[in-house]
């Protein structure tokens, strides 16, 4: 019984441990994990979005509280020292699971600047397609209320990615519901 016990207290003390070790681990890495996706997914996300830019989206990027509790990192360009547009990612039910999309806004007009994938888990040579510029390139100008073809809108979806386009679609229409509640907010952080 006392060995039971013993291996009991052993096991118990290795679980506590390996606990720590991890939740420590984890701690510790997340800033850098946080920088590499800044630097190597959302990044040139951006730079799609806002090609003419003269600032650092990155640098001068700000989270804001939406009403539902949730938040939304905001990703400003600006021209000559003046916001032109803001970025925001969100995301879309894909066919391999969620699509995320760096949504970009014209400030001044409310039209969209265009958009980059950062995310995605699709079929390779189809539904990874939308990341393609003959799908993205349908965006730059057009209102925020977007739809696809089949919806009654003007955007190609990508032939045999119908769910993977949708995906892209939703997440652009969480997007702009993001952008037109923080609207006001983001016009006065960003002066």
């Amino acid at each position: 019984m006392l060995a039971v016990i013993r291996m009991v207290v052993v096991l118990a003390a290795i679980c506590g441990l390996s606990g720590f070790a991890l939740s420590y681990l984890k701690i510790t890495t997340a800033p850098r994990i946080e920088e590499q996706v800044l630097t190597y997914v959302q990044g040139p996300a951006i730079l799609k979005v806002f090609p003419d830019i003269d600032n650092s989206p990155i640098a001068e990027r700000k989270k804001f509280d939406l009403p539902d509790g949730r938040k939304v990192t905001v990703f400003p360009g600006r021209k000559g020292g003046k916001l032109v547009g803001v970025a925001i990612e969100d995301f879309g039910k894909g066919f391999g699971g969620e699509v995320g999309v760096m949504v970009g806004f014209d400030v001044n007009r409310d039209a969209l600047t265009g958009i980059g994938i950062t995310t995605m888990k699709e079929t390779p040579g189809l539904g990874t397609r939308i990341a393609d510029a003959g799908f993205t390139g349908q965006f730059p100008g057009k209102p925020a209320d977007v739809k696809l073809k089949a919806q009654g809108g003007d955007i190609d979806a990508v032939s045999g990615a119908t769910i993977s386009s949708n995906g892209a679609i939703t997440a652009l229409g969480n997007a702009a519901r993001v952008y037109a509640a923080l609207k006001p907010e983001i016009v006065k952080a960003w002066p």
